[in-house]
């Protein structure tokens, strides 16, 4: 199916059908009140409009999986909730956290999402999940916003429900692969056999491609193996085969790309001149420290992100907060995108909130805050972001990518450093990629 089919038959009738939903629950509620003869209270989902009501939402991740675990997201909310509620709450509303575990599987997802409209949540705010298919329809059958989510899924880029912060997989590969094409010889992606897996070759080729490079080899591993031996013998001996244009390993594993790693550094003796690179989320600094620092199979390897670099200053106000209210909490940790992408979906959730001023939070006001043109204002963590109906990438199957920047990292002497200044958009590269 392509990009345009897919947004006829997924994206208008999932906002019609809201939009429906949202005025079969305003004529119901006139009717119960007239039929009370009396003034109406709170209505489910709601916290009322005398501003003393706290404000529900719900923070979600896997946990003590065998596969990626994301504990720091959950964690950072709860501590800035506590952050938030010391310093008077928002428009003097208590926020109210609820964190669940979705266990990496669907039946743990859709129970997080039945879990968050039994509790009248008003939003699912900064959250990781690979089972999109499984909780957005409870989301947005009860008409809740999805507010930052990890951008690991392509649902998340065509529910109206959705409100991502960052371009997820799309950019980073998509950036990535732009990078690559100036710098190496063939190039080999590791990536999970699985259906989110599936939707990485092309994004990685689109930027490849548009450097006048040749698309990638695709290797599939396992997502839960205990070693890639195999898999990184074989991306080496498909990277080698120009002995005067060395080749990049491409892991994007996630959670697993440590492993990866350790069996590359094994397999690479006989190749030293190949290079890695990989996309943030699947290493970070701790990664890189584990693995060896400087002489380890990091070294010179460029990475894509979303935000800036974890020492930049524009990160102070989060680092602030764990600092205040979660000092010591091995959990959470500043440099981890997942952290940092709740960090950026709070920041979207309190302003919308503050645009309604004493008026309702509910998950209907919410939604309409955000769907009705008002810019958020990240402090230079990401550009300016506004969802608009259907934003540029709607042709190519992303109508609800608003952020298609990244940053480009690179290892050096052991840390993760900017290679680049400021962002780069590959909104092009993407209108120009066959993501059919």
């Amino acid at each position: 199916m392509t990009g345009r089919r897919r947004i006829r038959s997924t994206f208008l009738p999932r906002l019609l059908a809201r939009r429906v939903r949202a005025g079969a629950l305003t004529a119901g509620a006139l009717v119960a009140c007239a039929s009370l003869a009396a003034g109406c209270g709170i209505i489910p989902g709601a916290t009322g409009g005398s501003g003393d009501g706290p404000i529900t939402v719900m923070t979600w991740a896997p946990e003590d999986t065998d596969t990626t675990n994301k504990p720091g997201m959950p964690a950072f909310a709860q501590a800035y909730a506590r952050w938030v509620n010391a310093e008077g709450g928002i428009n003097g509303r208590r926020l109210n956290v609820l964190t669940c575990n979705d266990r990496n599987d669907s039946v743990g997802a859709a129970r997080c999402a039945r879990r968050a409209v039994e509790e009248n949540a008003v939003a699912v705010v900064g959250s990781y999940s690979v089972h999109a298919d499984s909780f957005l329809p409870a989301l947005e059958g009860a008409g809740i916003p999805y507010i930052g989510g990890y951008g690991i899924t392509n649902d998340e880029f065509t529910s109206p429900l959705s409100y991502p912060v960052n371009g997820g997989q799309p950019v980073l590969l998509a950036g990535l692969g732009r990078t690559l094409a100036d710098a190496c010889g063939p190039v080999a992606l590791i990536r999970p056999d699985t259906i989110a897996g599936d939707q990485l070759p092309p994004l990685l080729d689109s930027g490849l491609e548009a450097g006048g490079h040749r698309p990638a080899g695709d290797l599939r591993a396992a997502e839960d193996a205990t070693a890639y031996g195999g898999e990184a013998r074989q991306a080496l001996q498909r990277t080698t085969t120009d002995p005067a244009e060395p080749g990049c390993v491409v892991p994007a594993l996630g959670d697993r790309t440590g492993i990866f790693m350790d069996s590359f550094r094994r397999a690479r003796s006989d190749y030293p001149d190949v290079r890695t690179a990989t996309v943030l989320g699947s290493v970070d600094q701790s990664t890189i420290d584990a693995s060896g620092g400087g002489s380890g199979p990091y070294e010179g390897a460029y990475v894509t992100g979303w935000y800036p670099a974890v020492g930049d200053a524009r990160w102070k106000p989060m680092k602030a907060v764990i600092e205040e209210e979660a000092f010591g909490d091995n959990r959470i940790d500043p440099a981890d995108a997942g952290v940092q992408t709740t960090w950026i979906a709070y920041t979207v959730f309190r302003q919308a909130v503050e645009s309604l001023g004493d008026g309702e939070v509910t998950a209907d006001t919410v939604s309409d805050a955000l769907d009705g043109g008002l810019e958020i204002d990240t402090g230079g963590l990401t550009p300016a972001l506004r969802w608009e109906f259907q934003d540029e990438l709607a042709a190519v199957g992303f109508p609800r990518l608003v952020n298609a920047h990244v940053t480009l990292q690179m290892v050096r002497d052991g840390r993760l450093v900017s290679a680049g200044d400021g962002f780069t958009d590959v909104t092009r590269t993407l209108l120009e990629a066959d993501l059919a």
